[in-house]
């Protein structure tokens, strides 16, 4: 028996269980150790999503920053012959997630890595944030220093500009107000931006305006999951 690593997808809100399909499930059945950004989240996940995983019938590992422990370990249970399970903090393992590293690791010895169906918070701002879906870019995290972040902002613009692309972007969810503003004072009137917050939630949010329409919206986003995309 060749091991499997299987990349399970979790809620990117915890009331929002209908998203995950039910072949997750008999993924999760299937492995034996599980690899998880956050235990206490992911096992409360599993809960919510079957009440017959026995959640102390697996080894349990926490990814950090796939540092060499973890990654010992890692190679390890896959020369046990041990099926493993990859599950990020929200969403899909392997996107803006530490799990990657494992995942690298995986494929460089040559076993099976299967990735499955789920919420993808950035795929999901794009496909409504009407947006170009044939060019984008995800960059991550802004820099924090105020200085770097204005010119990584009009980088970007720039970049949007020329290669008629999207820009995908994220932010800590406390500085989502002030990055906002910063977004507003330095990018052009014309250029668009879109907002998607609490993505599968109760209160899901998307709009896409220009810079010089968001400038007459009161907006609060303070401490809410929050993908951000600019397009010029």
């Amino acid at each position: 028996m060749t091991p499997v690593i299987y990349l399970i997808p979790s809620v990117l809100d915890e009331t929002a269980t209908n998203t995950i399909p039910p072949y997750i499930i008999n993924a999760v059945k299937d492995c034996q150790v599980i690899f998880a950004e956050n235990e206490r989240t992911a096992r409360r996940f599993l809960k919510s999503i079957c009440k017959e995983i026995v959640i102390d019938d697996y080894e349990w590992f926490t990814i950090h920053k796939a540092e060499e422990e973890q990654k010992k370990s890692f190679r390890q249970k896959i020369k046990e012959n041990k099926n493993i399970a990859i599950i990020s903090e929200a969403g899909c393992p392997g996107i803006a997630d530490p799990g990657q590293i494992l995942i690298e690791l995986a494929q460089q010895m040559n076993v099976t890595v299967k990735p499955l169906v789920g919420p993808s918070s950035l795929l999901l701002a794009l496909m409504a944030s009407g947006m170009n879906g044939q060019q984008f870019e995800f960059v991550g995290y802004l820099p924090i220093d105020n200085f770097e972040r204005i010119k990584a902002i009009k980088e970007l613009e720039l970049t949007s500009q020329k290669k008629h692309s999207s820009i995908i972007f994220i932010e800590t969810p406390y500085r989502n107000n002030q990055l906002i503003e910063t977004i507003l004072k330095t990018c052009k009137p014309t250029t668009k931006i879109c907002i998607a917050a609490e993505l599968t939630g109760a209160n899901e949010y998307v709009k896409t305006k220009t810079v010089a329409d968001w400038k007459n919206e009161k907006t609060d986003f303070h401490k809410k999951p929050v993908i951000f995309l600019l397009y010029a």
